[in-house]
């Protein structure tokens, strides 16, 4: 079983993760923390690698749950997040492939984060043809045996040194890995889950 924490199209790192477990437990009983990956993912755009960011409501000076951080629609982020993934991905191999079946995840109002993140992670696995069984924490997990929710900070550097596959824009910025696991699907289409299969997680 893999603990994992629930993601915005989650990076490369913990699909790699969760297409070796058995079973999926997702930490639902955290805290909500800035420059993770809850509420943010990167893509390769044609300047280079692009941040795709979710504005959420603060509750400032208390802390709150990430299953309680409501999503800010004051602008239309998901307007401008689906124009960036046409403009980095519209000549990938796969993307007319699999673009009717994300669309959806941006043409709906989600309330709460994690509800979105959530869907995000069924587009991913059913783009993958991947299917394991998958829970909910009951509680704040302290220990467990295969912790992966230190995937989760974004603004540490990776120490991943994943296989090249070729990208969009690779000969104007070379190859950049761990992005969201939207380039590769964008890219690799069907053989993602094989990739993400051999790849080697040192934490």
């Amino acid at each position: 079983m893999a603990l994992v924490q629930p993601h915005y199209f989650s990076p490369i790192a913990q699909y790699v993760a969760i297409a070796k477990a058995s079973e999926i437990q997702f930490e639902v009983e955290d805290n909500f923390q800035k420059q993770t990956y809850r509420n943010r993912c990167y893509i390769y755009s044609p300047q280079g690698k692009q941040l795709l960011s979710i504005p959420i409501k603060h509750n400032k000076g208390t802390k709150q749950k990430t299953k309680e951080v409501i999503i800010d629609y004051k602008e239309n982020w998901q307007k401008n997040h689906l124009k960036a993934l046409y403009t980095a991905y519209n000549s990938s191999p796969f993307f007319e492939f699999y673009i009717d079946d994300l669309l959806p995840v941006f043409n709906t109002k989600y309330k709460c984060l994690l509800d979105l993140n959530f869907a995000t992670h069924r587009f991913v696995m059913d783009a993958l043809q991947l299917d394991l069984p998958q829970i909910n924490t009951t509680e704040f997990n302290f220990k467990h045996p295969n912790d992966f929710r230190g995937l989760s900070i974004a603004k540490t550097k990776t120490p991943f040194k994943f296989d090249r596959y070729i990208q969009v824009f690779e000969t104007s910025h070379g190859f950049i890995p761990n992005l969201s696991i939207l380039d590769l699907i964008f890219m690799e289409g069907p053989n993602a889950l094989n990739y993400l299969e051999q790849q080697t997680l040192n934490l």
